[in-house]
């Protein structure tokens, strides 16, 4: 047994957090308010509760509203010179994982003084592999919805799209994050779903993978049993503050694991899948290719015990054979509403998998070293045919 436990967020969780912002001691004098590109932070009420919050502490405050779904190189650089020509001193990501993400990324980028652009910190694929220098600016993470885990982590996801790359960043942990579930009762039922199936396969992914430690298991096992719980429940009643305080908790527990271990290949065939396709949402990616990305290793009888003890946590307590967990999976999935998705609704075609095959291990292959067995090219191709519909 061996781990490193070191995650130097500090977390304000549960509904109201967000109105506890002020109670921290100031983070700086200006913050750069990252938001998405649409209009749910306004909708939803927080972008106004979170400019209340900062008037408090004294700061002043400016927006920069462009992040999309899956936010790309140009946009997030284009954050960084705002952040820079508005002189501010902090940063706050308000919204989804994105929005956290990009918001990371230019927390990090800002202070640096080579000159360089966001793409060249990436250290996989065509990134620069530069190191960061200097120390970024602080980081609030807001986040209104549960999906990535980013307000707890170090990692963010990053798209060129003139390379069909979309491959990790990694900068500085958020100094704060707030995890309110208020903001997420208006988070519509397909999102809920794909954002909680995100955070579901970072616990799966890290429990079955190589890497998983007495540590994360404890942290995976208890995601996985709250998501099969409570997922179902907050993706057909949204306005349950239970269930989403549940799916929020268990999000933020899928941070931790990738804190204390790592995701395996599933994370990187999807976003091979989106790099192509980016008006795919990763969590409907992901949830295509969870039944022959997991029955693949349920074949090889790779971890039977794992699958066995993750069924068991979904609610089959009976379960006794690896089997099972696709069983509850696909259970799962049907309880959500998302077991008949399709690729061929987002314009994916099955000629395009050989080449999203090398995409995987070009921009996304280092999580390919800690499956529970390694995936040969020939069997990424299958599990890309197998999920094709």
């Amino acid at each position: 047994m061996a781990f490193t436990w070191h995650i130097p967020t500090k977390i304000l969780f549960g509904a109201g957090k967000l109105g506890e912002l002020h109670k921290e001691a100031p983070l700086g004098k200006k913050a750069l308010i990252v938001i998405s590109n649409g209009r749910s932070t306004k909708l939803n009420g927080s972008l106004d509760k979170l400019q209340e919050e900062l008037t408090a502490w004294g700061a002043d405050f400016v927006v920069f509203n462009k992040i999309g779904a899956n936010p790309t190189e140009p946009v997030t650089q284009e954050g960084v010179d705002f952040g820079r020509a508005n002189g501010c001193d902090f940063v706050v990501g308000l919204g989804g994982g994105s929005v956290l993400d990009a918001a990371k990324a230019i927390a990090s980028v800002i202070p640096q003084k080579d000159g360089g652009r966001v793409w060249d910190y990436i250290m996989f694929g065509t990134g620069g592999k530069k190191p960061l220098t200097e120390k970024a600016l602080p980081y609030v993470a807001v986040t209104t919805s549960a999906g990535t885990g980013s307000e707890v982590d170090a990692g963010a996801v990053i798209t060129n799209l003139d390379t069909n790359e979309k491959t990790a960043f990694f900068g500085s942990y958020p100094t704060l994050a707030i995890v309110d579930p208020l903001y997420m009762l208006t988070v519509p039922k397909h999102f809920t779903a794909y954002q909680g199936f995100d955070a579901f396969f970072h616990n799966a992914e890290g429990y079955i993978s190589n890497a998983c430690n007495e540590a994360s298991a404890m942290i995976e096992l208890t995601a996985i049993e709250k998501l099969a719980k409570y997922l179902p429940v907050a993706v057909n009643d949204g306005q349950n503050l239970e269930a989403r305080t549940q799916v929020a908790f268990a999000n933020t527990l899928g941070g931790f694991s990738m804190d204390v271990c790592v995701c395996t290949a599933e994370h990187s065939l999807e976003h091979a899948l989106s790099a192509y396709h980016p008006e795919l949402p990763h969590g409907a990616g992901l949830i295509m290719l969870s039944l022959a990305y997991f029955g693949h290793f349920v074949e090889k009888h790779a971890c039977d015990d794992k699958f066995i003890a993750m069924a068991r946590a979904m609610g089959k307590v009976n379960a006794d054979k690896p089997e099972d967990f696709i069983d509850a999976l696909k259970e799962m999935q049907a309880a959500c509403g998302v077991d008949n998705l399709k690729m061929s609704d987002y314009g994916i075609k099955p000629d395009e998998f050989p080449k999203m095959v090398q995409n995987t291990r070009a921009a996304m292959g280092f999580l390919l070293q800690f499956d529970p067995v390694a995936l040969s090219d020939d069997d990424m191709l299958k599990i890309y045919q197998k999920s094709y519909r």
